[in-house]
């Protein structure tokens, strides 16, 4: 049995962010990483875009986690790379498996699970049609290309307008492929304004909002596919369907959390995040375990991942040696077009608490509102309010006077 005061599981950008947090805050420390080295998903996003928030200066994502993995070799952190956590107690206990070790076990103060995300497959949204080859999530394409230099077709089909769809979209046109076609089934984009317009418009790559995938035809590879426009109960309409030729189909349809090591568990979950609800500390329900990162809800930039990962690490140092008191707390709900606010708790007392939340459409000249008890704590008007960013307003701790909410105001 190993002994540490903080386990962080996963050592992508949010778990080196956590695990340097906690070493700074006084605690033994291990990060337990499943791939061959530490960075996560950044070590396959080549393109330009990262540390503008957190470095003030603009860098690929295998120099953003170079930054950090330098940072993490400073320290007395241990790191199990080629090491799965195969399961996780209420104890905090954490069993992995290492080809180094073999079978562990390891008895944490405190963990942090920081596992990331994985994307939405064809199987996962039912695609229609035949299952030939071609057909790759935006993430694994970008792997295959970016990692192991292979071109996944010459004429590309990306269905959803995914922030990793988008850049999939300018990186296979840059490697001389022809992408015909971005297919969003919502009236707007999931990424990043600024992705639609470097990845796509800048490339004059066409999107066509409302539309989706009725048919994928092909054997043994893809040939083409059938697509139609949605009414509004998003349902295509198939007497206006039309046919592009392709030989690959990119899917950028959604990522979940990788939170299967809760299962089983006493930890209350969200049902619009697919990640734990937790307070802002970022401690779960199940005391001792924290979470961040894109395990928690999937962000929008890697500088917030770190920065949240940073407030999760401290807090789990503080636990692990008894430092992070207990006391009353309060809820936190999102309504009248909020889809989530985060943290979903917040502890009573003193101080400023951030709140993160996501929008479910569009809005323009809208007003974020957050009250409690009664009384309005936070108004602040947005001119653009869109699902693909992140927003986030500061309330005072100090004026909560009962539950919150968190909700627009048209």
């Amino acid at each position: 049995m190993l002994r540490y005061d903080v386990v962080v599981i996963g050592g992508g950008p949010a778990g080196m962010a956590a695990a340097i947090a906690a070493c700074d805050s006084g605690a033994k420390t291990l990060i337990l990483e499943r791939d061959v080295r530490l960075g996560g998903i950044l070590n396959q996003c080549i393109h330009q875009g990262f540390g503008l928030h957190y470095f003030k200066e603009e860098m690929t994502g295998p120099e953003y986690a170079e930054r950090f993995r330098k940072e993490v070799k400073k320290r007395d952190i241990t790191v199990m790379t080629e090491a799965m956590a195969l399961s996780l107690g209420a104890d905090r206990t954490v069993t992995a498996l290492s080809p180094d070790t073999g079978l562990v076990k390891v008895q944490a103060g405190a963990i942090v699970l920081a596992m990331g995300c994985r994307e939405r497959t064809a199987g996962a949204i039912a695609l229609p049609g035949t299952r030939p080859a071609g057909i790759y999530t935006a993430g694994m394409a970008q792997k295959l290309c970016n990692i192991d230099g292979y071109l996944v077709g010459k004429e590309v089909v990306i269905l959803g307008s995914g922030d990793i769809g988008l850049i999939m979209a300018r990186r296979m046109t840059t490697e001389g492929a022809k992408v015909k076609l971005v297919l969003e089934l919502m009236p707007y984009s999931s990424g990043l304004k600024r992705n639609i317009v470097q990845c796509l418009d800048d490339y004059g790559i066409p999107i066509k909002y409302s539309h989706t995938i009725t048919r994928v035809v092909g054997n043994p590879r893809v040939e083409g596919l059938y697509y139609a426009p949605v009414g509004a109960d998003r349902k295509p309409v198939l007497s206006e369907e039309q046919y592009v030729s392709c030989d690959a189909l990119l899917l950028s349809v959604g990522l979940i959390p990788e939170n299967d090591l809760l299962n089983g568990l006493d930890v209350k979950m969200s049902a619009v995040t697919n990640g734990a609800t937790v307070d802002e500390n970022r401690m779960t329900s199940l005391e001792g375990v924290f979470s961040c990162g894109n395990v928690l809800h999937v962000h929008d930039l890697v500088d917030n991942v770190s920065e949240e990962a940073e407030i999760a690490g401290r807090a789990a140092a503080r636990y692990s040696k008894g430092e992070l008191p207990a006391g009353d707390s309060v809820s936190v709900s999102a309504c009248d077009g909020v889809r989530y606010a985060l943290p979903q708790r917040v502890n009573l007392g003193d101080g400023k608490v951030r709140l993160y939340f996501r929008v479910d459409n569009v809005y323009k000249d809208a007003r974020l509102v957050v009250e409690s008890g009664g009384n309005r704590l936070v108004g602040k008007k947005f001119q653009v309010l869109a699902p693909g960013e992140m927003g986030s307003v500061e309330i005072d701790r100090s004026a909560i006077c009962g539950d919150v909410t968190v909700r627009l105001e048209r």
